[in-house]
């Protein structure tokens, strides 16, 4: 499912309002419909949009919609081209998207021990963070036999769908599970789009200590998920991913060994005692 639709699932406005009906503080409508604009551009990525399309897609007047385009244009929050047609997101987006990354004591703790996964096994190993039905990836080491050319850090992917969501939903009730209304969507033909599957899945996780996502997020890809338990329930996982070309027992079962020693050295420095504010 592309990002655009995932953002569109449950409404951006209906996100923003559901967060603020958790809180019990009165939403601001007006901080809504921008975070809810910037929401949809960023989903969009290399697709600017239109005024008009922004418009219906969030059910705003064009006149609004424009006046608080060009606000967020003149702040750097969103871009447009020469023609003042198209909008995309903007560099301020960037700057605060990274400020977080630094900020967070979490991921500058855990940096290091990607980088000692990704030289003990030579896969590409990913942080991440749940993030209400969906995990964000915070930190990717990439494979050194293959470099993206996209980073993944920032991008999201529903929870159900790969080894790094089913590690943090397993940490969870059954019942307590945050998970969309309605079917569940498949990104590849592996991926669990029947809730009693998928609980039968997060089970036999809980039982192994790690989750297993064959092909599930990625055809050709498999995944290892360890959630890390230094917060209770658990908010962020590491994993390792690796082609099924060159998956065969005998690496499985190392890639196991080597993430769950390293699992254990992050969850050894990191704790609820250790000071650092928690951000939830």
């Amino acid at each position: 499912m592309p990002e655009s639709e995932e953002v569109r699932g449950g409404g951006p406005l209906a996100r923003a309002r559901i967060r603020t009906e958790g809180s019990g503080v009165r939403e601001v409508k007006s901080a809504a419909r921008t975070v809810a604009l910037l929401e949809l551009l960023a989903a969009r990525g290399d697709r600017p949009a239109r005024l008009d399309e922004l418009a219906e897609e969030l059910g705003v007047p064009r006149s609004s919609m424009y006046q608080l385009l060009q606000t967020l244009v003149d702040r750097g929050w969103v871009r447009s081209d020469t023609t003042g047609s198209l909008y995309g997101i903007g560099i301020s987006a960037l700057h605060t998207g990274t400020s977080y990354l630094d900020s967070d004591p979490h991921v500058r703790t855990v940096r290091p021990f990607l980088d000692e996964a990704s030289d003990a096994l030579g896969e590409t190993i990913h942080l991440a963070r749940l993030d209400g039905p969906n995990v964000v990836y915070l930190a990717t080491r990439e494979s050194h036999e293959y470099l993206r050319t996209i980073s993944r850090v920032g991008r999201r992917i529903p929870a159900h769908a790969g080894a790094l969501g089913k590690a943090l939903l397993a940490e969870r009730p059954d019942d307590e599970l945050p998970l969309p209304e309605g079917p569940l969507a498949a990104l590849t033909e592996n991926t669990h789009t029947d809730r009693a599957t998928l609980l039968a899945d997060l089970a036999e996780v809980r039982e192994r200590g790690h989750s297993i996502d064959r092909e599930e997020t990625v055809t050709g890809i498999a995944g290892f998920g360890f959630a890390l338990r230094y917060d209770s329930p658990a908010m962020d996982a590491i994993s390792c991913s690796v082609p099924v070309a060159r998956l065969d027992a005998a690496h499985e079962a190392r890639v196991v060994a080597v993430m769950r020693e390293i699992r254990t050295k992050i969850e050894s420095v990191l704790s609820p005692a250790s000071g650092a504010p928690d951000w939830r």
